[in-house]
């Protein structure tokens, strides 16, 4: 494109300054243009801003960060990232606690529980409502899952005689048995996908021994990560074996529940930013820089949701319908879903998160 040079010469004071009167303002002749044609101006530098346009109805598909006054109903309107919301969603076909889950908001997968009894039930959600498929070959709870709904992970957790190791590799139809983690232990966390997961945490023995061991799996085989720089039970998890997330749990001092929260890089545990409400028995869905946290038990089952951007967790002024714990968590940040738990006993309700980018009203109070 073509150069504009505006010369002020003329119009410097004695000072050094540039005339406020007419320092900014004329004509600027054409022989200060490289090209004097603007029809080749393609771009302006980002410090100079960009107007806010006047428009007669929304765009129909505005950018993140755009700003525009709409001139129909005289408002300024920004789209940003919004507060979410939890809306009922369908039901599960059998009430549990300690159930645990894969897979997203749209495509979800349940297994496992207590009603009591312990359960080896297996539902899978489409958005709308939960069927009844396949059971697990192992009635468990507080097991760790892991993967998507075609693909999932039943990892650890307590089973009638006592904790388990054994894995089960969900294929869409049915349960097979998958490799053994080193460590039997129930309410532990986990991560990542069907040949890439991560387990960590949990109690490894009756009468709530924690550990702080972590495991991950190459779709066949579980080998020894770093381990959690706090031992503990009854935490959550999100993220993918690489790239994980762990917050919440209880260490086992009769504290409510604990707010710490860590990262995992595929080889070491680090301290990540603190839970604003310190819980146990929560669930959790979303990425390492994009997590969220909802549910859980203190002293009572809580309704509490969070969300995390890599540093800190912010509290959402929206909760859960049904405060619970020890229930199921899967999706993302922006669209997550929480299913069963105790609220206090055992429960079939279904939530659906969705949060993200809206278009918003800009007011001033």
């Amino acid at each position: 494109m073509g150069t504009v040079k505006r010369t002020f010469a003329n119009n410097l004071l004695t000072s050094g300054k540039i005339d406020a009167t007419d320092g900014l303002s004329g004509t600027i002749p054409a022989t200060n243009l490289a090209n004097a044609s603007i029809t080749n101006v393609t771009s302006f530098p980002s410090s100079l801003g960009g107007a806010v346009s006047s428009v007669a109805s929304d765009p129909p598909s505005p950018s993140e960060g755009q700003i525009w006054f709409n001139s129909t109903s005289n408002v300024l309107k920004q789209y940003s990232f919004a507060a979410g919301t939890w809306a009922t969603g369908g039901n599960l076909n059998t009430a549990r606690t300690g159930i645990s889950g894969a897979g997203t908001q749209t495509a979800g997968l349940a297994f496992g529980g207590s009603a009591p009894p312990f359960s080896n039930a297996t539902e899978i959600y489409d958005g709308a409502s939960w069927s009844s498929v396949n059971n697990m070959s192992v009635a468990r709870l507080l097991a760790a899952g892991a993967g998507t709904q075609t693909a999932g992970l039943a990892v650890s957790g307590e089973i009638s005689t006592g904790y388990s190791a054994e894995t089960e590799e969900w294929d869409g139809t049915n349960w097979t048995s998958g490799g053994n983690v080193s460590t039997a232990r129930r309410t532990l966390g986990g991560a990542g996908t069907q040949t890439a997961g991560l387990v960590f945490g949990g109690s490894n023995a009756p009468g709530a021994s924690n550990t702080g061991a972590t495991e991950e799996y190459d779709g066949s085989s579980w080998t020894t990560g770093g381990t959690l720089g706090i031992p503990r039970r009854e935490l959550a998890g999100c993220g993918i074996q690489t790239a994980a997330l762990a917050f919440g749990g209880d260490t086992g001092d009769a504290t409510p529940g604990v707010n710490n929260t860590e990262e995992y890089n595929g080889s070491s545990w680090t301290a990540g930013g603190t839970l604003n409400s310190a819980r146990r028995l929560l669930a959790g869905a979303g990425t390492q820089t994009a997590g969220i946290a909802f549910g859980g038990y203190t002293t009572t089952a809580v309704a509490a949701t969070e969300e995390y951007n890599g540093t800190s967790w912010t509290s959402n002024p929206v909760s859960l319908a049904t405060a619970r714990n020890s229930l199921g968590g899967i999706g993302i940040q922006s669209a997550a879903l929480a299913f069963g738990g105790s609220s206090p006993t055992p429960t079939t309700a279904t939530e659906e998160w969705t949060a993200g980018l809206q278009i918003q009203t800009i007011t001033v109070s």
